[in-house]
């Protein structure tokens, strides 16, 4: 399971901010946000060594997307293709809008089941394939949270119950100082709710190779802010225990 955190807010100098952790098994080999794919030259992302995609992502446009699994879908199937195509397939449009559209288009047969985001500083969208079928959802100015469950679904997931109220009452971030430290915090955070066990922290450790491998927080300028970019701070590692470093691309 990852986690997906949006702030809207619309007429901000920053209307758009994104937190997120990766969860994956350790021995899966993959490569820091970076400029991966020669035949995609405008897009920064993580990418995933194994299949090729990625699982976050930005290009020069200011789309940012990301793909979660869903419950009970953890791991590639040999017979369908990689959701890690799914980032790289959103970030070849110039506008999430017009990103959402196109993934909403797909044949959601050919996949597992996923949980997208997709986003600018204009709007953002929630991406759900699951039952056969890919919906698509606006999200909502403030706040929301994606798990492995549907957005803030706080009955289904233990973390969105923890945690969702912890990103909401914390300081939201200043990209222009730099003070991520809030949401940092809460992303470093191995706990859970009693009886939920240590996979519905929001730093997963376990006793498995599987775990949070890395931690982002991007934000997204308002449109007219001529010199202003994108700002990605990367963790290459657990929260808390690996720094967050500025992703220069």
């Amino acid at each position: 399971m990852c986690t997906l955190v949006v702030l809207r807010r619309p007429g901000h100098a920053w209307p758009l901010l994104l937190a997120a952790n990766r969860d994956e098994t350790a021995d899966r080999p993959w490569r820091p946000p970076g400029r991966h794919w020669p035949d995609r030259p405008e897009v920064v992302a993580g990418m995933d060594e194994r299949a090729g995609g990625s699982w976050l992502g930005l290009n020069d446009h200011g789309v940012v997307a990301g793909v979660l699994n869903r419950r009970g879908s953890l791991g590639p199937d040999p017979r369908l293709r990689s959701r890690g195509e799914l980032v790289l397939e959103a970030l070849d449009h110039a506008d999430a809008a017009e990103a959402a559209r196109a993934l909403g288009a797909l044949d959601a047969r050919s996949y597992r089941s996923f949980n997208m985001v997709v986003a600018d500083n204009c709007g953002a969208w929630w991406i759900r394939a699951a039952g056969g079928g890919i919906d698509l959802r606006p999200l909502a100015d403030g706040l929301s949270m994606l798990t492995a469950h549907d957005l803030d679904d706080d009955a289904g997931s233990a973390r969105t119950r923890l945690y969702r109220p912890r990103f909401a009452a914390a300081p939201a971030p200043d990209p222009d100082s730099g003070d991520w430290s809030g949401w940092a915090e809460i992303l470093a955070a191995r706990e859970s709710l009693p009886g939920a066990g240590p996979g519905e922290a929001m730093t997963v450790v376990t006793g498995t190779p599987f775990g949070t491998l890395s931690s982002s927080l991007i934000a997204l300028p308002a449109p007219g802010r001529p010199g202003i970019r994108p700002v990605w701070r990367f963790c290459a590692g657990r929260p808390g225990e690996a720094p967050y470093l500025p992703v220069e691309a």
